[in-house]
This record gives structure tokens, C-alpha cells and sequence, in this order.
């Protein structure tokens, strides 16, 4: 009785200590999601879902089924919020975040003591005359000691991987916005081509007959008929990276089925009046982007498991064993039982390791994501500056286009109808000057969809998520690990 009571009590010891500390937060179904959530909606403005069961999978495809359905053409906003609800690869980030918050828990919880009994005197009754039972039970006291320590890390992994599964979240949107925005100004300029088409077919058409009177010599004929070839795999060839434009943002939107049914507009929304002024944009960047406060509690881990492997720089393994051993005698005809309790203390002497190659190799880490920190504020800066200026230079560009370039064009194709009308230009003439301006226009449709581009970059120069940090949040996972060890 008196080895059992020890027993129970040393088994109840761990569990005593584990009682001061709650993994509540980490456990809930949805940990960290809330967070993720309400950050990325204030740069969306819109919702996003982590789907766990089968009612959420289904109340999802049906807001997407009544979205495609409601919205026709499909507009730039929709295909955003789609994505952010149906997006496959972005399920299975927040299901990182999961695992997360799964990991922090398990850092709450105490490793499970070990316990043996034993005994000897099995076999003959000679022997078991003289028997023996022992109870041991190991707990690792290092490991009590330092678990304030492997909380606050696993804690700032945690809020790491919170703000990881909001970048994927802003990423997914930043790259359906571009993925909407190429798709629409691709089909425009299929419209545009197929318009210069037409024009072509008709100085073609022209042509044949002129030569069939004589009119007109057969290297001019062949010049005419040689454009349009040329056109024709043009606009087939604008027609494929349409397709495969609108295909990319199918994936994006997570759809297939009956859903590929959509259609998007035949043309981008024509330039704002002007452009917004972003004087402040370093600043602002600096203050939001959260890949930089990923680098941030990156180096806040690295500090944090820098102080652990200095608190156990020279013990890495200390157990404590406590336990009880009986023995039984008979001595003549009489059994006598004495019950002894039991206290050991096992750890390693550090005679070879002292483990200075550890702490080298924690200091190490530890300047890694310093300097990592700082690059990373250096490149924020430089790409908020680069993106503010390219929004506003291609805003110039496309509305040079739209003011000057395709007003002239215009201009002159209408100057040549009315010396055609007049019987001054032959129609050839009349012809080149159309086609004149139907190049005019691509490259203006071309302009336009720069700065629209443009423009969704700014978002993700500001708060993240950019297309071009994707291999930058990678080498951040990384580094935890290794730190914790129309009619288209």
C-alpha cells in the first residue's frame, strides 16, 4: 500500500503541474482562423471560409453556384470573392494553421512519465521464498523546468503561422484580380483583331478583283492577301492566350463542371479620373506588410530557442525516478514483508559535449534572422516605391493612349474617308489607315491592362501577398522549421 500511495503520487505530479497551464486556445476547432479572417477582410472586403466538414463544403458551393448565377458577366470582385471561398490550395493553408495550433497545444501538455514494475523470485518456491517486487516511475525534470520556455516558442510559431495563412489569403486574391484582368483584356483584344479582320478580308477581297481586271499587278495582290494570313494567326493566337488566361483564372476560382460556364466581360472598365496619391505608401508598407511581421516573430523564435539552448546548454537530458520495492522472506514458517521507498536522479555528465557547437549554432540562427529582418524592411521599402511607381507611370502611359495616340488615328482615318469620298485616296489607302488604327487601339487595350495590373499590385505592396513574395513566405516556412527543429 505504502509503494502504491508513492506511486500514484508521483504519477499525479506532472499532471499537477500541467493543470497551471490552459491549451483551450490552441485546441478549439477553428484556432487563430478568427484572426486570419478579420485581418485579410480589411484588405479584401470580403469573407473567406476554412471548410472542416461536409455543411460548410456545402453551404460554400452553394455561395458560389448563386454568385456565378447572379453575376453575368462575371466582374472582377466576384471572381475574387470566389476564389477566397473555393480556392483548394488556400483550404489547405489554413489546414497549416491547424497543425499550428495543433503543435502549440501538444507544447502545453507534459511528456507522459514512464512506469515499470518488476519483480524476482519466479520459479521454484525455494526462490520464492525470497521474493522481491520493485516499482519505478521516470519524469523528465528538465523538461518541467523549461516549459514555460517551449510555450512562448511554440506560441510564437502559432502566431506565425496565423499570419502565413493571411498572406496565402491575400496572395490568392491579388492573383485573381491579375488573373481577371488578363483574361478580360485578352478577350479585347480578340474584339480588337477580329474587327482589323474584317477590314483586312474586305482590302483582300478588293484586291482579287482589281487583279481579275488587270488593275492591279500581283505583288500587290499577294501583299494584301499575305496580311491577311498573317492577321488570321494572329487572332488565333490571341484567341489561345485568351483560353488559357481564362483558365487560369478558373483555377484560381477553384471551379469545374457545370460552374467552367461562365462568361467575363469583352472589355477592361475604362481609367479612373485620377489616380490616387500615395505619398506615405514606404511608411504605410512598413506598418502592414505582414510578411515582415512574419520575419519579425521569426526572430523573436530564434531569440526565444536561443534562450532555451542556453538554460540547457550543459544538461540535456535530467530524470528523476522515484518508485518503492518490497521484499518477502519466510523465515521459520513466519513471511515477513519490508516495503522500502525509492529516489534516483539520472542525467548526463557533459565531459565531451559541452555544448558550445549548440550555442554556436543558436547564435548563428540567430543573426540569419536578423539579417533576414533587415533585408526584408529594405526590400518593403523598395517594392511599395516600385509599385506606387508603376501604378502611376502606366496610368500616364494608357491615358496617352486614350487621349492623344487613338484620337489621332481617328482623326486620320477619318481624313481618309473624306479624301476617299472625294475620289482624292483609292481604297487601299483608306484600308492601311484603318488597320493603322486598329493597332493604335491594342496597344491602348494593352496600356490599359498594365495599369490595371498595376493597380492590383498595390494592395499587396502595402499589406503582402504579391505573386513575387511567394518563394520569399516559403523560405520564412523554412526557417520556422529549422528554427524549431463576354460569351467566353
Amino acid at each position: 500500500m505504502i509503494g502504491t500511495t508513492r506511486l500514484i503520487a508521483a504519477l499525479a505530479f506532472p499532471l499537477a503541474l500541467s493543470g497551471c497551464v490552459t491549451g483551450a486556445d490552441y485546441s478549439r476547432k477553428e484556432a487563430g482562423f478568427t484572426s486570419v479572417a478579420n485581418k485579410t477582410a480589411t484588405v479584401t472586403a470580403k469573407e473567406t471560409v476554412w471548410i472542416q466538414d461536409q455543411n460548410q463544403a456545402r453551404s460554400a458551393a452553394a455561395q458560389v453556384k448563386s454568385l456565378l448565377a447572379r453575376t453575368k458577366p462575371l466582374d472582377v470582385e466576384t471572381a475574387v470573392q470566389i476564389a477566397l471561398l473555393n480556392n483548394k490550395g488556400l483550404q489547405a493553408a489554413y489546414a497549416d494553421l491547424g497543425d499550428s495550433a495543433a503543435d502549440a497545444w501538444q507544447s502545453t501538455m507534459f511528456i507522459n512519465p514512464t512506469v515499470s514494475i518488476g519483480t524476482t523470485g519466479i520459479g521454484t518456491p525455494e526462490l520464492q521464498a525470497f521474493k522481491t517486487i520493485e516499482g519505478m516511475i521516470t519524469t523528465n525534470i528538465l523538461a518541467l523546468a523549461t516549459k514555460n520556455r517551449d510555450i512562448a516558442i511554440a506560441d510564437t510559431r502559432f502566431r506565425q503561422a496565423q499570419l502565413i495563412a493571411a498572406v496565402k489569403t491575400l496572395q490568392v486574391a491579388a492573383d485573381t484580380r491579375r488573373a481577371w484582368i488578363s483574361a478580360v483584356a485578352s478577350w479585347e483584344n480578340v474584339g480588337q483583331l477580329q474587327h482589323a479582320q474584317a477590314a483586312a478580308d474586305a482590302a483582300s477581297e478588293l484586291a482579287e478583283k482589281l487583279g481579275e481586271t488587270g488593275a492591279m499587278a500581283k505583288g500587290a495582290q499577294a501583299r494584301e492577301h499575305v496580311f491577311v494570313a498573317e492577321l488570321a494567326a494572329e487572332t488565333a493566337k490571341a484567341r489561345l492566350a485568351a483560353r488559357l488566361a481564362k483558365e487560369d483564372l478558373t483555377r484560381l476560382m477553384g471551379l469545374w463542371g457545370s460552374d467552367l460556364d461562365y462568361r467575363v466581360p469583352n472589355g477592361l472598365p475604362p481609367l479612373p479620373k485620377s489616380v490616387v496619391r500615395r505619398d506615405t505608401i514606404e511608411a504605410e508598407a512598413l506598418r502592414n506588410r505582414i510578411d515582415l511581421q512574419i520575419a519579425k516573430l521569426e526572430l523573436e523564435a530564434t531569440a526565444r530557442s536561443y534562450g532555451l539552448t542556453e538554460a540547457t546548454r550543459y544538461v540535456t537530458d535530467l530524470e528523476i525516478l522515484t518508485g518503492f520495492e518490497t521484499e518477502r522472506e519466510i523465515e521459520d514458517d513466519e513471511r515477513k514483508t519490508r516495503t522500502t521507498a525509492q529516489l534516483e536522479l539520472e542525467f548526463a555528465i557533459p565531459i565531451f559535449d559541452t555544448g558550445k557547437a549548440r550555442m554556436r549554432k543558436s547564435e548563428l540562427a540567430y543573426m540569419r534572422a536578423a539579417n533576414l529582418l533587415a533585408e526584408k524592411a529594405v526590400n518593403v521599402r523598395s517594392e511599395a516605391r516600385s509599385a506606387y511607381e508603376a501604378y502611376r507611370s502606366h496610368y500616364d502611359i494608357a491615358r496617352h493612349y486614350r487621349n492623344s495616340v487613338v484620337p489621332l488615328r481617328t482623326k486620320v482615318e477619318e481624313q481618309s474617308l473624306l479624301t476617299y469620298n472625294g475620289m482624292i485616296s483609292n481604297t487601299f489607302e483608306l484600308l492601311t489607315d484603318t488597320r493603322d488604327k486598329i493597332n493604335s487601339i491594342l496597344l491602348s487595350v494593352n496600356a490599359k491592362r498594365d495599369f490595371w495590373l498595376a493597380e492590383a499590385d498595390l494592395a499587396p505592396a502595402i499589406y503582402g501577398g504579391g505573386a513575387t513574395k511567394a518563394a520569399a513566405e516559403t523560405e520564412v516556412a523554412a526557417a520556422s522549421e529549422n528554427s524549431a527543429g463576354g460569351g467566353h
